[in-house]
């Protein structure tokens, strides 16, 4: 048992507040010498539990150097910055500008449009945060200008700046690639079926309400000189990022380049935009590699934490304990599916995608192989529920990221109101890919 309290005190800290990767380096370092304490019972001296203790972190050095030169991970640094350098060269902006005079005369044009450049921005960014911010900032004022919901505009806000966990190139489908020892071309293959019928239901929603209920979602009325050149003007905003976006998913996807090499085309990709809509200088890309090496130095920081703690928790022999539990469950792999997904939803309200990634996903995996479920299926499905997770009251990162750009008068009860059709659109969506995996290619 001490491996399942060892994860209660590691949960326990992180929602009292503290940082990620020390909880789980210390946590592990603790719970390792009560552990090596246990096994040398019931005479122990301090050598033997030093020696045992020293024995079970032995092959952490190899760990972490494994991790420094793993060529999948490499990726999330160069994707990274590809989304900085186009998210602080003002994109997003000019899309969200462009797509809301296109789709103006549409009643809940400004949404569709919203969740169009959220869209692209996840294809293009992969980055949650910049891509709510960026929307929260431009997009929201707007739509309160020309009257829509409050409840409409932030949830759409919040659930198009989602999109970046499922649609490739995101950070959480590249993680899961390296846990689960699968192509990342894969995955991003297998998440984009998904990704679409998200982004076409969450278009669905916003129609049909606006329909339903009119002043939700008013037409925007476009004078003459914003119709003048107006295709033009969306063409210039559009085609860009969308052809560095078909350049760097179709490498992967044809086979012609890894992830990692199509990560790098895509950064120096990103500095081509950024030039051509005059926006390159040394300050942006000095801006965005720092804050590039921050990002990813906690990623990695999350990642020694985890493997610390991982090594710890197989060592109280507590994996097999989750296995057997999981195994002995009523309806087998149905069984296993539903709890699964439960658990890593409700995980998901306190804790990040990384840590769910490397603690929570190592444990059911070896559990989902001896059932015989669909690794890719599998995969696709915990990136669908993390994404869930960013949008769920009362913790959902990207509701936190919206408050801190929101007008005074939006409140934060508007905010989780808001994003609840959007939170019932991918439960949805998740079910549907669990009742009917061959329609999405699994």
């Amino acid at each position: 048992m001490t491996g399942l309290v060892m994860f209660a005190a590691a949960l326990c800290s992180l929602v009292i507040g503290f940082p990620v990767a020390f909880t789980f380096g210390a946590v592990a370092l603790v719970f390792g010498a009560i552990a090596a304490f246990v096994e040398m019972m019931p005479d122990p001296s301090f050598m033997m539990v030093a020696e045992e203790f020293v024995s079970m972190f032995s092959m952490m050095p190899f760990r972490i150097y494994s991790l420094m030169t793993n060529t999948i991970l490499m990726a999330i640094p160069l994707f990274i910055l590809m989304g900085l350098i186009l998210q602080k060269s003002q994109l997003a902006e000019r899309l969200l500008e462009s797509m809301g005079i296109l789709f103006g005369k549409v009643r809940g044009g400004l949404a569709i449009s919203t969740v169009l450049v959220g869209t692209l921005l996840a294809a293009s960014t992969g980055v949650v945060g910049a891509s709510v911010v960026a929307m929260g900032v431009i997009s929201l004022p707007v739509m309160l200008k020309y009257g829509y919901s409050k409840k409409l505009a932030t949830g759409t806000i919040c659930a198009a700046g989602t999109l970046g966990q499922i649609i490739p190139p995101s950070i959480v489908l590249i993680i899961l690639g390296d846990v689960f020892q699968q192509p990342v071309g894969d995955l991003f293959q297998a998440a984009m079926m998904p990704g679409l019928v998200l982004v076409g239901c969450y278009i669905l929603y916003i129609i049909v309400i606006s329909i339903l209920h009119k002043d939700a979602a008013p037409i925007i009325a476009i004078s003459e000189e914003q119709k003048e050149g107006m295709i033009l003007r969306a063409l210039i905003a559009i085609v860009p990022p969308l052809a560095l976006i078909l350049m760097v998913l179709g490498s992967i996807f044809m086979g012609v380049a890894t992830p990692t090499e199509s990560a790098a085309v895509g950064a120096l990709g990103a500095m081509v935009l950024a030039g051509m809509y005059k926006r390159l200088s040394w300050n942006l890309v000095y801006e965005a590699s720092l804050d590039t090496v921050k990002i990813t130095a906690m990623v990695f920081a999350i990642l020694i934490g985890a493997t610390a703690f991982s090594m710890v928790f197989v060592y109280t022999g507590a994996d097999y304990l989750v296995e057997e539990f999981m195994l002995n469950l009523p309806g087998e792999k149905w069984g296993f599916l539903i709890l699964s997904m439960l658990t890593i939803m409700l995980l998901g309200f306190f804790i990040d995608f990384i840590e769910i990634s490397y603690i929570v996903v190592p444990i059911l995996l070896p559990i989902s192989e001896s059932i015989g479920i669909n690794p890719l299926w599998f995969a696709i499905l915990i990136a669908m529920n993390l994404q869930t997770s960013f949008l769920s009251p009362p913790f959902g990162f990207s509701l936190f990221y919206l408050k801190g750009v929101c007008p005074p008068e939006v409140q934060t009860t508007d905010i989780y109101r808001g994003v609840i059709p959007f939170i019932i659109i991918q439960l949805l969506v998740l079910a549907s890919i669990v009742i009917f995996p061959g329609v999405y290619g699994f």
